[in-house]
């Protein structure tokens, strides 16, 4: 697809010329501190001058704000908007909640700066719901009930999430960003496929949960709590925002495995992936003496996954896609 050509009048050469965006560094003095900003900038393809082009001070403006925020540690505007999300509370309700102003919210999420403090106070409240719901706590007077309500619940809802490793959680959302729709038995199926990949390639686990070898296949029980109210359903859950756009807390070792599955695995429901695990050797060992639909909990190691995938990786070279499509394709021919 090629790039659309960019028109426009150029002052300069008094008349329309192509022009092209590029990078600018500039010096700005902010309380008597200097930054350094890179904004966009429009350049004439004729005469290299820089041209005046509708919309771009206002992506200046924008540009120099998140840098700016960043540079000193500040909350976004878009960690605000989270935080209204994932607890499910309003703008003036926050700002009550946190012990500000009523108005302070709402004037932040038109773009006014917070002050250090007050940023640090949203962003504790945004990575730990136990903070949120202390500050709940002390300013529940200045709530009504039903906002108060609403918002405790949804952090005693958050601190479930906190029920797993740090590590399963950033490959759960990792997950979710990759793919658009995920039911709870995919996604049990494409954590128990990423550990024996990874543990095979690297040698050790990429997260520390044991699973489980249950009826339909390895579950992570900390896992289905987390989702079991979704059932067959694809899983739409707000809580996931608190982590959302963390890939960079994986390594690259770490997504590109992750990768490696959602693109082989991926493709394919649910219920194709348990028939693949059912003929797998660590499931299936695990349920020895157990009938099709008897009940079991019993563990399936993490050595006895790795064991199984390195022989698998021997065979097949799952380090590629096509290795793990040609595992795949004969998984399926002895579950059909």
């Amino acid at each position: 697809m090629t790039e659309k050509i960019r028109r426009d009048f150029c002052i300069e050469c008094r008349k329309e010329t192509e022009y092209f965006l590029q990078k600018k560094d500039i010096i700005k003095n902010i309380k008597d501190k200097e930054y350094t900003f890179a904004i966009t900038v429009a350049v004439c393809a004729e005469c290299g001058e820089e041209m005046s082009i509708p919309g771009l001070i206002d992506k200046n403006v924008q540009e120099i704000d998140e840098q700016y925020r960043a540079a000193e540690g500040l909350v976004s505007i878009e960690d605000i908007e989270r935080l209204m999300k994932i607890y499910k509370i309003g703008k003036a309700p926050l700002s009550l909640a946190l012990g500000f102003g009523e108005v302070t919210i709402p004037r932040y999420l038109e773009g006014q700066m917070p002050s250090k403090e007050y940023s640090d106070i949203i962003k504790a409240a945004l990575s730990s719901p136990v903070y949120l719901k202390q500050k709940l706590m002390e300013n529940r007077e200045k709530l009504t009930d039903a906002a108060f309500r609403k918002a405790f619940a949804a952090a005693e809802s958050i601190e479930s999430l906190f029920s797993v490793s740090d590590k399963m959680l950033r490959v759960i959302a990792y997950i979710f960003e990759k793919l658009e729709e995920v039911t709870p038995l995919m996604l049990q199926k494409l954590l128990y496929f990423i550990q024996g990949v990874y543990s095979a390639l690297y040698k050790r686990p990429i997260f520390e949960e044991d699973c489980r070898a249950w009826v339909h296949g390895p579950v992570y029980p900390e896992v289905y709590e987390l989702f079991r109210d979704f059932k067959y359903n694809p899983i739409d859950d707000a809580r996931f925002a608190l982590v959302e756009g963390t890939g960079d807390a994986l390594s690259n070792d770490e997504k590109r495995v992750i990768d490696l599955v959602v693109n082989t695995f991926g493709m394919y429901g649910g219920k194709v992936l348990e028939r693949i695990t059912h003929n797998e050797t660590p499931w299936m060992e695990a349920r020895k003496g157990y009938g099709d639909s008897i009940p079991s909990s019993e563990l399936l190691p993490k050595e006895r996954i790795m064991k199984y995938y390195i022989l698998i990786n021997q065979k097949y070279g799952i380090d590629t896609e096509n290795g793990l499509r040609a595992y795949i394709h004969d998984m399926l021919g002895k579950a059909s």
